[in-house]
């Protein structure tokens, strides 16, 4: 079958989303699929997105777009994001009455309202409701929304999403993320709690910095916030992007993951961090309420002190990397993913 993704988030991207395709891309050929994926820089125009300028999107792909459909012949589209490419994609489906899956990745509607409420708080709700709305309609026509969890389900169905769900879990490249030695940070004071991802407002990570913490806090990754967030906490180590064998060793050498986002979809970072042995310390929301399920796994709290706490007396590492090898790899993602489309997405009749 060949399988065209549409993405508005891809490479030079470091994200959830791209790394999503980017990781399921190879199990799933490895099922006997062509895999095509399209992002803006397939494309001859492109914009910076406003407020978050290392992030282009494709400006009026639409004509483009569907000329490269034509090109691929895809059996069946998936698109992943609602941005123009996203909203591209839909419309050229409609029209020539391609059946399409669709992914729920990011909190758009909470992203949005907290940027917003940033400049005018008042302006939060109406913000929100406005994103839901925007949502909603984007994913209405889609055969089915794949989505990580059971709790985002939830919540899409508390929004009147009417839309088939399955689910598209997540995974680790355990050949990189797995147990071994504590081999960085040999200066620092121990314990480490380490953050790792994007350093952007909705990621809540002032809760991260101010929380009680009787050792070093390391935080990897780039954002919008760095930098303001660099000079006001200048305790905290701000260590900028990693990934591969680097980031691993990053993971294995810390001694507490900490997840203080509460508007995550899933967090691929909790996965990678407990197969390197780690424990994760987040709140009572869904991604981390969703994967720590189990005490071994670290803990949950509405207070961020005391679920870190408790998850750093945990010391099951063999435990953990065991775990998200049997219940997250990307191999049992493609076969959700392989699954989704075959059930739920065929052509109708005649076609």
């Amino acid at each position: 079958m060949k399988i065209l993704i549409i993405t508005d988030a891809w490479h030079p991207q470091i994200n959830g989303v791209v790394r999503t395709y980017e990781y399921l891309k190879a199990p799933l050929e490895k099922r006997g699929h062509e895999v095509f994926i399209l992002g803006p820089n397939d494309f001859q125009h492109k914009i910076p997105m406003p407020g978050y300028a290392e992030i282009e999107l494709a400006l009026f792909p639409h004509k483009e777009l569907s000329q490269k459909i034509d090109r691929i012949n895809p059996d069946h589209i998936h698109i992943a994001t609602e941005g123009p490419l996203g909203w591209a994609a839909r419309k050229i489906c409609k029209k020539n009455n391609h059946v399409f899956s669709t992914a729920y990745h990011t909190q758009f509607p909470e992203y949005t309202a907290k940027r917003v409420a940033s400049l005018f708080p008042f302006l939060y709700k109406c913000t929100h409701r406005i994103g839901v709305n925007y949502v909603r309609r984007f994913h209405a026509t889609s055969a089915a929304i794949m989505v990580a969890t059971k709790s985002l389900e939830d919540q899409l169905l508390s929004w009147e999403f009417k839309n088939t769900m399955t689910r598209l879990t997540r995974g680790a490249d355990l050949s990189i993320f797995h147990l071994g030695e504590k081999t960085l940070f040999q200066e620092l004071k121990r314990p480490i709690a380490l953050y790792v991802g994007r350093i952007a407002i909705e990621k809540n990570i002032e809760a991260f910095l101010k929380m009680n913490w009787n050792g070093s806090k390391v935080l990897i990754g780039d954002g919008p916030g760095r930098i303001h967030l660099e000079k006001q906490y200048s305790e905290a180590y701000f260590l900028g992007k990693k990934s591969g064998k680097e980031l691993a060793d990053t993971y294995r050498s810390a001694d507490l993951f900490v997840f203080p986002s509460k508007t995550d979809t899933f967090g691929m970072v909790l996965i990678e961090a407990l197969a390197c042995g780690l424990p994760v310390a987040g709140y009572n929301v869904t991604g981390p309420k969703d994967i720590i399920t189990e005490e071994f796994l670290g803990a949950i709290d509405d207070d961020l002190s005391t679920a870190a706490a408790r998850a750093l007396s945990n010391d099951k590492e063999s435990a953990r990397h065991e775990y998200i090898q049997n219940n997250f790899t990307w191999d049992i993602a493609a076969e959700q993913f392989e699954i989704t489309i075959k059930k739920h997405c065929s052509p109708p009749s005649g076609q």
